[in-house]
């Protein structure tokens, strides 16, 4: 299931990485980022903050009211996101515990409506989740968009950005290995830097 979102959200810090348009499991995964000098940012650091990512990817509607249990089940969902992607990048099997939270998160939403009786409609389908377990469909969409990717011909231009202290994934096109265009400018400054200092040296 997902929600239209309805309102404007703070915008990121950074445009989307490349591939996350496509998935929204790579955005999932960016969403804890580290900035210039060190600084970090978790766009799911509050339940607000959460809220606000997952209404902005048509996850949740407006207004969901979700609590510190769900963004904490969203933060550690992702940390497992980010081992199996970590993992698939650098040619390592996947760990057996994140591959463990991504199946288990498959399962959390039921895949059809079920039938129903109730005494004024009469028989009729609906999800059998009441609205207040928008996380659980939450976590289920993500999991699943994880698998797609992981296992579809992109996975093989999964890599992580070639600029520190950047911690976010993209997909690669070409020769390109940056996720944004300021970690372009900051990785060529920084081998510029170290071809004038290098050649100053010898």
């Amino acid at each position: 299931m997902r929600f239209m979102k309805e309102s404007a959200t703070a915008p990121p810090p950074l445009p989307p990485a490349p591939g996350a348009e496509q998935y929204v499991a790579l955005d999932f995964a960016d969403s804890r980022l580290t900035l210039p000098a060190g600084q970090s940012l978790d766009l799911l650091a509050t339940p607000a903050a959460a809220e606000a990512w997952l209404t902005a990817h048509g996850l949740a509607p407006e207004g969901a009211g979700l609590r510190e249990v769900c963004a904490s089940r969203l933060r550690d969902l992702r940390e497992h996101v980010r081992a199996l992607i970590g993992a698939r990048i650098e040619g390592r099997p996947a760990p057996a515990d994140a591959l463990a939270a991504v199946n288990a998160a498959l399962t959390l939403a039921p895949a059809a409506r079920l039938l129903t009786w109730d005494p004024e409609h009469g028989l009729q389908r609906e999800a059998a989740h009441p609205v207040t377990q928008i996380v659980e469909h939450a976590l289920a969409a993500l999991a699943a968009d994880t698998a797609d990717l992981l296992t579809a011909p992109d996975a093989e231009r999964l890599t992580a950005c070639g600029s520190a202290p950047c911690t976010r994934f993209l997909l690669r096109h070409g020769r390109r290995h940056w996720c944004s265009t300021r970690c372009g400018d900051r990785a060529r400054a920084a081998r510029f830097y170290a071809r004038r200092t290098g050649a100053a040296t010898t």
